[in-house]
């Protein structure tokens, strides 16, 4: 049986086409891929995101404790801010990458993978068990408790403190939802209680993502559309957030990230603070910083006609099957195939010639600079 969100109805509605993702019911489109795609790009786009779970972590230790679970300075944030991060396991391999924001003085949000739910959970849990001192650390998987929305794009600013008005009441204090800047979260009245906000994005647009209990998301979803109507905004699907995200190289797990690919190898190494102390994976992530990787992520394009590359089509270079695409699709933005995939580090330079095997042919691509589309 597939889990559905809050918003099943609605998509329902609109004539979303429905496909299983992880487990859950959710719509990879409304109309079309291409029209949602650029929908984004140039006004906004709603997308289901309550399928992503949520962990609170609290107390006098949250803090020390998720600096040894993480891969980034914890220590950076103040209340109301959040960064990206990575979990590893004890050879550098990723468990999950995810947003953590600093609610309050010892009380943090942990935004993870749908697909990785009950892994991170059982993770932290076995973690915290360790942990000296757990009696000032409380870990609680909140993912039933809430539903979330993100609506991006560069109109959103035009409607969106319309859509949830006023200031706001925790994190972040400041006068309204479009004063909060990139990686800040705070939390807003609306309507019989509160919803958080967040200003993060996965798309390469700016945008927010909405946080709350299911009633309150109902009503922010049909407001956000009824708002954003003038300006053209659309209900999107997971099929453009796909191609968005591709677009500007942002991971998926379980297409750039898994288990056995460290932070380093996907070209993540900013999100990895080697210098703050001891944490999960650090002495791996280190010695690959000193010695360099073996294989790296790369994005490339297209350069002939063919059909889109794909998850899995064979990379090749120089005559040799190198590695395997991880990321690929029709861009919308740009017209052609793109995408993103493990190659030898030595051939990992942008204009290294390279080819993907689609259907048996090989066709021609080059490595580029990430990210692979950028905004004129």
């Amino acid at each position: 049986m597939l889990k559905r969100t809050a918003l099943y109805a609605a998509h329902q509605e609109l004539g979303a086409r429905l496909i299983d993702f992880g487990g859950w019911e959710m719509p990879v489109q409304y109309t079309s891929i291409t029209d949602e795609h650029l929908s984004v790009r140039n006004a906004a786009g709603l997308f289901d995101i309550s399928h992503m779970g949520e962990v609170t972590v609290s107390g006098a230790a949250a803090s020390e404790f998720l600096n040894q679970t993480l891969t980034n300075d914890i220590r950076k944030l103040t209340s109301g801010h959040g960064q990206y991060t990575l979990m590893c396991n004890e050879p550098g391999g990723v468990i999950d990458d995810l947003y953590v924001y600093c609610l309050s003085e010892e009380v943090y949000l942990l935004i993870i993978n749908a697909s990785r739910i009950e892994a991170d959970v059982a993770w932290l849990q076995a973690r915290a068990a360790n942990f000296t001192k757990g009696s000032d650390l409380r870990l609680t998987d909140a993912s039933h408790n809430y539903a979330a929305v993100a609506v991006q794009g560069p109109r959103v600013v035009e409607f969106i403190n319309d859509c949830v008005p006023g200031s706001s009441i925790s994190g972040n204090r400041v006068g309204g939802v479009t004063d909060l800047k990139k990686n800040q979260i705070a939390g807003f009245p609306f309507a019989h209680g509160s919803v958080l906000v967040s200003r993060t994005g996965y798309t390469g647009e700016d945008g927010f993502e909405i946080v709350g209990g299911d009633e309150l998301i109902q009503q922010v979803w049909r407001i956000l559309l009824d708002r954003g109507a003038p300006i053209g905004i659309k209900p999107c699907g997971l099929g453009a957030r796909d191609t968005l995200r591709t677009e500007v190289c942002y991971p998926l797990y379980g297409h750039e990230l898994d288990e056995q690919t460290t932070p380093l190898e996907a070209g993540l190494g900013f999100f990895v603070s080697l210098d703050k102390g001891d944490f999960v994976g650090r002495s791996v992530l280190a010695e690959q910083k000193r010695n360099g990787v073996r294989k790296k992520c790369v994005a490339f394009k297209m350069t002939g006609k063919s059909a889109p590359p794909r998850p899995h089509y064979p990379i090749w270079v120089a005559g040799a099957k190198v590695g395997e695409v991880a990321s690929g699709t029709q861009s919308p933005s740009l017209g052609i195939g793109i995408g993103m995939g493990y190659v030898p580090t030595e051939g990992a330079k942008p204009d290294t010639a390279i080819e993907i095997e689609i259907r048996g042919n090989r066709a021609p691509a080059v490595v580029v600079a990430k990210p692979i589309y950028r905004k004129s």
